[in-house]
């Protein structure tokens, strides 16, 4: 008989099973939707503080005026040369002439009215304070900013 070398068929599905349980941890551990959730998160939260900004140095270049369009109710702020700005909040004083903003930011993966840009927009009483919030923030955060 001869002495022949190599593996048996038990100890290669023995391997494949250790290896395909081994993957589905490091698949769960690292959750890559997670990531992806987080990463747009994070691509939000820079958006909203860009808006916020835009509308900051607005008031400083008018002296302490805002954007007019601007109500006490959180509303939707209308695209960048939408075709109708209508229940929307207008910023284009923002964008004329690349000023502040070449164009308002939209959300990376929100559902939202087809003229808006998914964030919402606010000011809060007499004070002067502005909200910018992305409601269809994902993984249950909450994004908001107030100046």
């Amino acid at each position: 008989m001869k002495n022949q070398k190599g593996f048996t068929l038990i100890e290669i599905l023995l391997t494949m099973s250790i290896i395909a349980i081994l993957f589905a941890v490091v698949v769960f551990v690292i959750n890559p939707q997670l990531r992806f959730e987080e990463a747009r998160n994070s691509e939000r939260n820079v958006e909203i503080s860009t808006i916020l900004n835009a509308v900051h140095q607005y008031r400083l270049d008018n002296n302490g005026t805002l954007p007019s369009s601007i109500t006490q109710t959180p509303t939707e702020i209308c695209k960048t040369g939408a075709v109708s700005c209508v229940g929307l909040i207008d910023l284009s004083v923002l964008t004329t002439n690349e000023e502040y903003l070449i164009e308002i930011p939209i959300d990376p993966n929100g559902v939202c009215n087809s003229n808006g840009v998914c964030y919402e927009i606010s000011k809060i009483g007499n004070s002067g304070r502005i909200t910018v919030t992305a409601p269809d923030a994902e993984t249950s955060s909450t994004i908001s900013i107030s100046r």
